[in-house]
């Protein structure tokens, strides 16, 4: 089966080209600031086979904030219910086990699914970094969204 990625609306900016030592660079420093800085994890659908990944990055424990971000690549997985179930499930980690009190999140003003996503979790669009990001030949804006422990507790 042949299957599509979406370079129209990526789920981030993109990092083509990596030889095999810098993508083995980037996963180790991934994998040395998993559970201080990081928290990754994969996800998977029902039959084992991993689509995405889900984290909570940047943990500032003092301040008790951290942002989350997601990436499922392939049209196929997307609008299946798969990133809410993610970012809710990291969020609820966040908060809940984490004792995080702020949860922040950024995405391409073309992500219109991740928008959705953001604001079915609960988050707020708390600002607008304009024409952050150039991509596929133009400037985009950054969408800045949070959410705060209240928040996510009132909701439940």
């Amino acid at each position: 089966m042949d299957f599509e990625y979406d370079s129209e609306h990526p789920t981030e900016e993109f990092n083509i080209g990596h030889s095999w030592e810098k993508a083995d660079g980037w996963f180790d420093e991934i994998q040395k600031l998993q559970g201080s800085q990081n928290v990754r994890l994969g996800i998977f659908r029902k039959d084992g086979t991993v689509i995405g990944d889900v984290a909570l990055q940047d943990i500032d424990r003092f301040h008790r904030r951290c942002s989350v971000g997601i990436g499922i690549a392939k049209l196929e997985n997307r609008g299946k219910g798969y990133g809410r179930e993610a970012v809710l499930l990291m969020l609820d980690y966040g908060f809940r086990y984490l004792g995080m009190e702020r949860i922040t999140a950024n995405t391409l003003e073309c992500n219109k699914a991740m928008q959705k996503v953001l604001e079915l979790c609960g988050f707020l669009q708390e600002g607008c970094e304009r024409k952050a990001v150039y991509l596929n030949g133009g400037r985009q804006d950054r969408l800045c969204y949070g959410i705060l422990k209240e928040e996510y507790f009132a909701e439940k």
